[in-house]
């Protein structure tokens, strides 16, 4: 580690160049009079500096590999060989997740941890616990506003306390106040989620790293009209305005080794006899305690939290269950699970309808490196995967937009090509307007009812203004249906998901190149074939709480996933609803339904999310919704956007008069994006990047850096200038360097006045 002391002898080797290169602007006659004093107070900080006690903080670049960091007024405090452990339990159609946070304190400070971490946007928060020592301190849930309190006042006491707060359904903040100098406190937070599945395959996946978000500033205004207002409404100012507690540090990866190191545990009881089970980012190892069960770890140990883990498994049959049944009994009510897959029926009797595909690519700074590659390659194969008889068009956005063809095209030959080598030709810069491209997209002036019409987009969701894409694709959608591909490492599957819930369309993932063709095949399937309509389910003898209200409608090889709160476990439900021109009918007797775990949470988290949807299209008052909201999180106990889970300690523990100094924690660049796409360009000094362990994609893709706020080369005829609100770093690097040497030519013309004295 290098002290300050050392510091300070580098300093005082370099000082006979310096005073050379000084004299020599000097001589050139640069005038510096005027700001003398604040280049001299600029002068004299390193020496003040000097005198603080040495040795506990790093440099970025002495970070080693497995390292997490905490930050503080001196620096970056190391704090090795702790992270993250995630363990999870797979129990037929459920998986519970347990995941600790281990906050290690090594400096000489008292200090408050806050650390942005993501979980699955379908995941019920429920369980705080956090661990000193021996103790275990078990939270509590209460409204949010509230829950804070609790916290402060805690913090103000010298209590030690944890916080576990909701900034997006797939976001959140753990908050650990009062860490003594060497401590180390654990936070453990328990969440329910349930497994997806399409066709024969089912999968989990594990966030590991929020991804910088890009946070529009409020040029494009939405405006709030309240139907008891008599004609005013409001304008809504800024559409992130938690900008600050989605956007953690990050740390470029050229000059710092990778920060959160995660363990991953999957204990597997699928509920049949297992076939393949691969994992799609990270090696693993497998144990099979039993004939049931499979254990799965990471076979590399410890990785750093910079890209998803993605789990799939599929039967040992040729196929899989099409129905699964599963029940849970809470207090007085019992709760339902639901997984029909509807039969594949190729529509016979008439001629498919042509389709009219509108196809949207993110080119913005956050897709550079691996990313573009994938959405390019995924969006070239779609374009491949047209009829003759289909029309179509692209639109690539950033910071602005470019719209290919002035209206959908036929996808003959010519446009094909033409298509094909303007994607091709597409590279990563600038901000993420994502709002102007969604209404670009929807924008349908024909209204052909001969024509099927898809939106296919293409992007890793990274914007903090989720609710404002929402409510456009509420207002405009019209007869359009949205597809959502995910690109990258760590996309926002929230966005990813609820904008296809309210574009009655599907999401699908694409986290590397080799799974393009795959992933783009399957949704192709859904898009080709025809979707299962007009469904709804009718309980013969129970009176049933169904979600989601509104049954969205289903894709080939997707199944209808239903819960339901029930008085009774008596009696059968039917489901029906229109494959194609084909009526489907499915009735399940709820007496063959399995046990099953944690289901009461599942169903109070749908029906929670629900309300968010009634309230984003308008179908309830934001009061209402908010009352819906918080009555099921506080019954249920789940952490939401207006409930917050809190633990105190008792015992104070930091001495009264002893500073408490914030330590916001920082994050991983998510695995194989372009550090210098997201935050501008690096300053242009020889630098020995820290080692890392290689990833095959990264490896291959040489992409030359640009400005993120330069627009793309080549702009298509119809182009819309979007405002950028980045702000390039370059300009306050520059302005440091100018002040620096500012400084430096009159302290040494100050020390020579004084010596002629």
């Amino acid at each position: 580690m290098t002290t300050c002391d050392e510091i300070e002898a580098d300093k005082r080797s370099e000082q006979p160049s310096l005073i050379r290169l000084v004299l020599f602007f000097a001589m050139q006659g640069v005038a510096v009079i005027p700001v003398g004093f604040a280049a001299l107070f600029l002068s004299f900080a390193p020496v003040w500096s000097a005198e603080r006690p040495p040795a506990n903080y790093l440099k970025l670049g002495d970070a080693r590999s497995g390292s997490l960091l905490i930050r503080n007024e001196e620096g970056y405090a190391d704090a090795s060989r702790l992270g993250i452990d995630v363990d999870l339990t797979v129990s037929g159609p459920t998986v519970r997740a347990r995941v600790t946070q281990i906050f290690r304190n090594p400096t000489q400070d008292w200090v408050e941890a806050v650390y942005v971490y993501p979980l699955p946007s379908g995941g019920a928060v429920d369980t705080l616990k956090m661990v000193i020592g021996d103790r275990v301190v078990v939270g509590d849930i209460k409204e949010r506003q509230q829950a804070k309190i609790v916290y402060e006042q805690a913090k103000q006491n010298g209590q030690k306390a944890a916080l576990t707060e909701q900034e997006r359904p797939n976001i959140f903040t753990n908050s650990v106040a009062n860490i003594g100098p060497g401590e180390t406190v654990l936070v453990q937070i328990e969440y329910q989620e349930p497994i997806q599945q399409s066709g024969n395959e089912f999968s989990l996946r594990v966030p590991m790293v929020v991804a910088p978000r890009y946070n529009p500033a409020p040029v494009v205004q939405s405006v709030d009209f309240r139907p008891d207002g008599g004609g005013w409404g409001a304008v809504k100012s800024d559409p992130v305005p938690d900008r600050d507690r989605i956007s953690p540090e990050v740390l470029d990866p050229a000059s710092n080794a990778p920060v959160n190191p995660t363990r991953i545990t999957v204990r597997l009881q699928a509920g049949f006899p297992l076939g393949e089970v691969k994992s799609f980012h990270h090696a693993i190892k497998t144990e099979k305690p039993d004939a049931n069960t499979s254990i799965l770890r990471l076979a590399e140990g410890p990785v750093p939290a910079d890209r998803d883990f993605e789990l799939t498994w599929k039967p040992a049959a040729e196929k899989a269950p099409s129905v699964g049944l599963f029940r849970e009994r809470v207090g007085d009510s019992d709760y339902l699970l639901a997984f029909v897959t509807p039969p594949a029926v190729e529509q016979t009797r008439q001629k498919p309808l042509p389709r009219e595909v509108i196809f949207v690519i993110d080119n913005s700074g956050s897709m550079g490196g691996v990313s573009i590659i994938q959405a390019k390659a995924s969006l070239i194969y779609a374009l491949g995967r047209l009829q003759p008889n289909d029309r179509f068009n692209v639109i690539r956005f950033d910071h602005s937009m470019d719209v290919l063809f002035p209206s959908a095209v036929p996808a003959d030959r010519e446009h094909i090509g033409r298509a094909t080598s303007y994607v091709g030709a597409l590279q990563a810069n600038g901000g993420t307007e994502m709002v102007p491209a969604m209404r670009a997209a929807l924008s349908d002036s024909v209204g052909d009812a001969n024509y099927i019409r898809q939106v296919v987009f293409l992007t890793d969701g990274a914007i903090g203004n989720e609710q404002q894409l929402f409510e456009t694709i509420n207002a405009l959608r019209g007869r359009s249906r949205i597809f959502m591909v995910g690109i990258g490492s760590a996309p926002n599957t929230h966005l990813m998901t609820r904008a296809a819930e309210l574009g009655r369309g599907t999401f699908t993932h694409i986290g590397s190149v080799e799974q393009v063709e795959e992933r783009m095949r399957g949704l192709f399937a859904k898009l080709e074939n025809p979707a299962v309509t007009n469904l709804t389910a009718k309980f013969s003898d129970a009176a049933a709480d169904i979600t989601p209200v509104a049954i969205p409608d289903v894709y080939r090889d997707e199944p209808l996933v239903l819960a339901a709160k029930l008085d009774q476990l008596a009696g059968s439900v039917e489901i029906k609803g229109r494959i194609g021109d084909r009526p489907w009918v499915v009735t399940l007797p709820l007496a063959n339904a399995a046990e099953g775990k944690g289901l009461s949470k599942l169903w109070a988290r749908r029906k929670i999310a629900d309300a968010e949807v009634a309230r984003t299209t308008r179908q309830a008052t934001p009061e209402d919704a908010d009352k819906t909201i918080l009555a099921l999180a506080l019954e249920h106990q789940l952490v939401t956007r207006l409930t917050s889970l809190v633990a105190v300690d008792k015992t104070p523990s930091r001495p009264q008069g002893e500073p408490l100094k914030v330590s916001e924690l920082p994050i991983n660049l998510p695995a194989g994006w372009d550090f210098e796409k997201v935050f501008g360009e690096r300053p242009r000094v020889p630098a020995t990047p820290a080692e890392r362990r290689a990833d095959t994609e990264e490896a291959q893709v040489q992409v030359a850096a640009l400005k993120r706020a330069q627009p793309v080369a080549t702009q298509a005829p119809n182009t819309v200038t979007l405002p950028r609100t980045a702000t390039d770093a370059e300009l306050k690097m520059i302005a440091g360097v100018i002040l620096l040497t500012v400084s430096l030519i009159l302290l040494v013309f100050n020390r020579r006045q004084m010596s002629l004295r």
